[in-house]
């Protein structure tokens, strides 16, 4: 690993500590998050699964339907019939936090709250088929909001769990293995250089030693 272009002092090296120290917590803290992150993209994932299962499902029904009403009406019946919708949707939109990543929650809202205003025609020149189509995408709707929300959470999620991958790889193979291999090099710069120092001091004191004996000898 590379080491940090640092000077080999020993306030240097109790930065790198701190550092190395902080390093190791983010990291931690990065690889729970990752962790947590993947465990509810799974569960997305398997729920996306089973409601895009029911929806498509839901939608062949409803063309089915469709079709036949199609083939026992004239284009200018069925278009008269849908003309005038007496039902209306909106939908809210909210955000929902989930481990930093805002996910977004449909909320549904219904122009009236009596289920047969899905119906905008009356009874006695339409087909029975018409209503069921109508019935059967009045009913996989809600379904169809619900996929929408779950495909871009999973979206969102993919895209924050491949940054926190990243982050904890770099901080995992580079940033940490440096800090540790800086702090090593430190530590041997400075054994090193106490090591040459305690050598001086007792070469220093041989001299002192030497010379004070030659003094003595002379005074006698």
């Amino acid at each position: 690993m590379a080491i940090l272009n640092v000077n080999p002092t020993r306030m240097e090296l109790t930065n790198l500590k701190g550092k190395l120290s902080t390093a190791t917590r983010g990291h931690k803290l990065l690889k729970d998050k990752r962790d947590e992150l993947m465990r509810e993209f799974i569960d997305l994932v398997r729920e996306n699964k089973e409601v895009r299962r029911e929806v498509e499902a839901g939608i062949a029904k409803a063309n089915q339907h469709m079709a036949i009403a199609r083939s026992v009406m004239s284009d200018e019946s069925l278009n008269v019939a849908l003309m005038l919708p007496m039902q209306e949707m909106s939908l809210d939109i909210s955000e929902k936090n989930v481990m930093s990543v805002n996910i977004p929650v449909f909320d549904i809202q219904y122009k009236t709250a009596d289920e047969n205003d899905i119906y905008s025609y009356g009874y006695a020149f339409t087909s029975s088929d018409l209503d069921d189509a109508v019935k059967a995408l009045s009913d996989i709707m809600p379904k169809m909001m619900r996929l929408a929300e779950i495909e871009k959470s999973c979206q969102l999620m993919a895209a924050e769990i491949e940054k926190t991958r990243r982050r904890v790889n770099a901080l995992e193979h580079v940033l940490i293995p440096n800090y540790q291999d800086t702090i090593r090099y430190i530590r041997m710069k400075l054994d090193e250089n106490e090591r040459a120092n305690t050598t001086r001091l007792m070469k220093v004191k041989d001299m002192m030693l030497e010379e004070a004996h030659h003094y003595s000898e002379r005074e006698q």
